[in-house]
């Protein structure tokens, strides 16, 4: 039996995919990654050999092997929704033992980004990064940052299906409900939009975007996810529990959470001359 991909089918799977409470972001991507496949296969039948054809083809475009592997994850997910007997093999790749220096937010330039949002009056993108950094939550979770969870100083979130409680510290709490107050917010959701909506992802770029090229921060390190990473390396670096990170992060694979400690480049290189070993 010959198994073709159509459009239908691939809308069917991506309706499975917000079914099942997947990120918008994530379900976009898995679209991509279905279409480019099926523009590869330009009407041939999908089987393993044009699926391993399809991953070659991608490794001699040049494409990272991450993102390779990304892809191929989206295809094997899909075919297991078809109910297809076909799997593709992942690029084998050793685990990165540093970070791009281009895309590492500092502290310093945390504290630059802070303080140039401060000054030109821009508290509610202030707070939302203090909250982001202070407490590792992913953006999609600031709207259980309550004004309940700012009384209670604990907040409960709820992602992809698992509920995990956040401590918020007591100057976090102090700043998120004086904020509140100031905006006549008396219960739920404490960052919201001018017409009252939950602030978007999209509109946290946008204006983080704006704000690094004012506190001349790199463009490339400045997005939303990066304060969870800063928060990781903080953590980490007073407890070195890194189990307990994982919990913190809500993580189910300690393995992920090896991915937010790795070191910059520049770091290693540093670590590395501090061992004197060359004369």
């Amino acid at each position: 039996m010959e198994h073709h991909i159509t459009q239908e089918l691939i809308e069917d799977y991506c309706a499975s995919l917000a079914e099942d409470e997947k990120a918008a972001g994530t379900i976009a991507k898995y679209r991509r990654d279905l279409t480019a496949f099926a523009n590869y296969l330009d009407g041939q039948s999908v089987t393993k050999e044009s699926a391993a054809g399809w991953k070659n083809d991608l490794i001699s475009r040049h494409y990272a092997p991450r993102t390779i592997n990304s892809m191929l994850a989206a295809v094997n997910s899909f075919f297991k929704y078809a109910g297809w007997n076909i799997r593709i093999k992942f690029l084998r790749v050793q685990h990165q033992l540093f970070r791009d220096a281009s895309r590492e937010m500092t502290r310093k330039e945390y504290d630059r980004l802070l303080t140039t949002a401060r000054d030109s009056g821009q508290e509610r993108l202030t707070l939302i990064m203090e909250t982001l950094c202070a407490t590792g939550i992913r953006i999609r979770e600031l709207r259980d940052i309550t004004v309940e969870a700012a009384q209670r100083g604990k907040a409960t979130v709820s992602l992809k299906g698992k509920i995990r409680t956040i401590l918020l510290s007591t100057k976090l709490c102090r700043k998120l409900l004086k904020y509140a107050k100031k905006q006549k917010i008396a219960a739920g959701e404490i960052f919201l939009t001018g017409s009252g909506k939950s602030i978007s992802r999209r509109q946290v770029w946008f204006e983080l975007k704006r704000l690094c090229k004012a506190a001349g921060v790199e463009a490339s390190k400045v997005f939303p996810h990066n304060f969870r990473h800063l928060f990781a390396t903080i953590f980490y670096r007073a407890c070195k529990d890194i189990a307990r990170l994982a919990d913190v992060l809500g993580h189910s694979s300690i393995e992920t959470t090896r991915i937010y400690l790795t070191v910059s480049g520049t770091d290693q290189a540093r670590q590395l001359d501090r061992l004197g070993l060359v004369s």
